[in-house]
């Protein structure tokens, strides 16, 4: 005998089907009344960092007055979901306080961004992990810093996909030692987000990343960052050990983690890293040739022609970020969309083209100001600017990314649309 057939259920009415027009305004007015409070406190923040900017490059020490300011102003916990404390904010606002922060201190924006980077591996991919959830709460609540130790000695440098060490299980702990390992601002951090092999003898890709507090493990420096630009970073070289329950290992591979969250985030924030630098050279040129026309009443300055067409170069830099992340947000939960080849190509794409656009913008505001920009001792000096630019296509390793890319257009047709 048949079983009787079961009604379908009704379809919702329209009413029922999605919130009340109202009820939607008034979310989007919070969100955005939110999202301006945010960047609000980054410019009180990036005033305080401006002011200190010269003596951390000076020095190549970490900016504690801009890190003090963050804390108290509560930006280190904003990407963290709301049900974990935190104020839940999207990458284009976090993309918005990264450009704010460098346009004062390129070593506060570029720490700042690799904080949230290892803050979306936590929120993207542990929302349904117990100890990652309690940990997400500590870092809203506690503003805590997270580090970065995915380089390691061996021959395997900043290769992110492969590793030497292994997680050594011991009990319900893990033990981990990596040498070798790059760690910006290592010694500052309330946590590392470290990456090894899921165990010794598990192939060089097959990845996991831990995270591990700071009295869980112990750093031995083996050579101090002195470079050209970006001191403030404090990206000394370090041997890592650490002892740590196993709960803390990330229950998703890093392959996934790296794929689906840390691609885009560190592609995107690092763009609005350079671009932020790249505005201030700009704002540097209009404030000479203002200074020159108010000179000479009714003439042109000379530089003006130079800085017009800077203007439109920073402005289709600007545009490429920001069809980036327009980029992300249309494909943000969707795990087989980014992953895809076509978002792969296009991250990669911009991060090469942001990272060349720095120092092609900062090199030519340099004719503009003149001796003004080329003097260490001027309010309008591009020294320090240029010196940061110059890190941007090293630090990435463009000719690896472009290798990468090469790799993958063997089989991806370039879309040709502007549709998407």
């Amino acid at each position: 005998m048949n079983a009787p057939a079961r009604r379908a259920k009704p379809a919702p009415s329209q009413e029922e089907a999605a919130p009340a027009p109202s009820a939607v305004l008034v979310d989007l007015a919070g969100r955005a009344a939110a999202d301006k409070a945010l960047i609000g406190a980054a410019r009180r923040v990036a005033k305080i960092a401006a002011e200190h900017a010269a003596d951390v490059d000076a020095r190549s020490r970490f900016p504690h007055e801009a890190f003090d300011a963050l804390k108290r102003e509560r930006l280190l916990g904003i990407m963290i979901p709301a049900t974990q404390g935190g104020e839940q904010a999207s990458l284009p606002v976090i993309a918005e306080i990264c450009s704010i922060l460098s346009q004062a201190c390129s070593s506060t924006g570029m720490v700042y961004a690799m904080h949230q980077i290892k803050a979306s591996s936590l929120v993207v991919h542990c929302g349904g992990d117990a100890w990652h959830r309690g940990f997400m709460e500590r870092v809203a609540r506690e503003q805590l810093l997270l580090a970065s130790a995915t380089t390691e000695g061996g021959g395997v440098g900043g290769d992110l996909r492969s590793s030497v060490c292994g997680v050594v299980r011991d009990g319900d702990d893990f033990t981990l030692e990596k040498a070798g390992c790059l760690i910006s601002y290592g010694a500052q951090a309330d946590a590392i987000l470290i990456t090894a092999r899921r165990t010794p003898e598990a192939p060089p890709s097959d990845q996991v990343m831990a995270v591990i507090t700071r009295d869980q493990y112990r750093l031995e420096r083996s050579h101090v960052w002195d470079t050209m630009g970006m001191r403030g970073t404090c990206s000394d070289n370090f041997t890592f050990a650490g002892r740590a329950p196993a709960a803390q290992i990330i229950p998703t591979p890093f392959a996934e983690i790296a794929a689906q969250s840390m691609l885009a985030h560190a592609h995107l924030l690092w763009a609005s890293i350079w671009y932020g630098i790249a505005s201030e050279a700009v704002h540097r040129c209009e404030t000479f040739v203002r200074a020159e026309a108010r000179k000479k009443p009714g003439s042109t300055p000379p530089g003006a022609l130079r800085l017009a067409e800077l203007l439109a170069k920073l402005q289709a830099f600007k545009a490429l970020i920001v069809a980036g992340l327009d980029s992300y947000e249309r494909a943000r939960g969707d795990a087989d969309e980014l992953s895809s080849m076509g978002f792969v190509v296009a991250m990669n794409s911009i991060k090469i083209t942001a990272s060349q656009s720095l120092g092609e913008i900062v090199c030519q505001a340099f004719p503009i100001c003149g001796i003004q920009g080329y003097r260490n001792d001027s309010p309008l000096s591009l020294a320090r600017l240029m010196r940061d630019a110059l890190s941007a296509p090293i630090m990435i390793n463009n000719d690896r990314i472009l290798g990468n890319t090469s790799n993958l257009l063997a089989v991806y047709k370039h879309d040709s649309s502007l549709s998407r």
